[in-house]
């Protein structure tokens, strides 16, 4: 069993989009410019968004932080929404998930201009995606495909298990390791709570993609020997005697998987750093009009 290292993983790509941002500037361009919209007290929203606006900083690009209380009017979030698609010193945003339950999150979506979706969650990013034509690629899908290349996993002809089917996270996943590419040309089969013989499919599977937000629910007797599991889970579970009161783990057990793993992602320190370099690659892609010309 080996570990994938998401945090060394993340620490090298950082470095090499330092030198791509260092290149461009001295080309007299101007540092990628990523702003992120957060709403409300979410602990698990905030930690994100500060790990995105540090990973910003180390990598030389510019970062704005636009806070807002939980009971911000839909309104006013679309009115910042409008505000970012036209401030041309932006290069790309986000607004950070989940959301109140007073705003429809599938409108505040919409609301954001394709060229700027750099979390890849616009049905035109998204469509773009399926097709195989120049896109933002959801954060988290490419952080996975990131590992799988610098890993040098092998995808084709294998059998590719995901649990879950979120359009953040699963579905996508499944789209781009099914295309004609690498990573990819693998069979995929999605899993999720209406699946029936669950085990059947997971015990099947060459890599196994973890991402129902379940904590350790996928167990040892679940998988066959020599699996790859990319788990992309991060839950909180509470344990009082512990000084934090909590534990964050993912949604494989990992103490009774990892024996059985030829490769396992660890949590903390997997997929989530890799989600966010992805969001940078997709912020300089922005800056540099390599997916919308205009």
């Amino acid at each position: 069993m080996a570990i994938i290292d998401g945090k060394k993983l993340a620490g090298e790509i950082r470095a090499e989009l330092a030198g791509q941002v260092e290149e461009l500037v001295a080309n007299g361009g101007n540092a990628p410019h990523l702003a992120a919209v957060l709403v409300g007290d979410d602990p698990a929203s905030q930690v994100y968004v500060r790990n995105k606006v540090r990973s910003c900083e180390k990598a030389g690009f510019r970062s704005t932080l636009i806070r807002k209380p939980a009971d911000v009017s839909e309104a006013e979030l679309l009115a910042i929404v409008d505000q970012l698609n036209n401030d041309a010193s932006v290069d790309g945003f986000i607004v950070q998930l989940p959301l109140p339950r007073h705003i429809n999150e599938e409108k505040v979506t919409l609301a954001i201009y394709p060229a700027k979706d750099v979390d890849g969650f616009h049905p035109v990013n998204f469509g773009r995606m399926a097709q195989g034509l120049p896109c933002y690629l959801p954060a988290t899908p490419a952080g996975i495909l990131e590992m799988i290349r610098r890993y040098d996993i092998p995808t084709e002809g294998k059998e590719v298990v995901v649990i879950g089917r979120s359009n953040i996270v699963g579905t996508p996943i499944s789209i781009l390791l099914s295309r004609k590419d690498y990573p990819g040309n693998a069979t995929v089969t999605i899993c999720h709570s209406r699946t029936k013989g669950l085990e059947n499919h997971t015990r099947r599977a060459d890599i196994l993609i973890a991402a129902i937000g379940s904590p350790e629910f996928v167990k040892g007797d679940m998988v066959k020997e020599g699996v790859v599991v990319i788990d992309v889970g991060m839950n909180r579970v509470e344990e009082p005697d512990t000084e934090k009161g909590y534990r964050l783990c993912g949604d494989v057990h990992f103490d009774s998987v990892a024996p059985k793993a030829s490769l396992i992602t660890p949590v903390p320190g997997g997929v989530g750093q890799l989600t966010v370099v992805s969001l940078l690659i997709n912020t300089l892609k922005a800056a540099r009009r390599e997916v919308y010309r205009t």
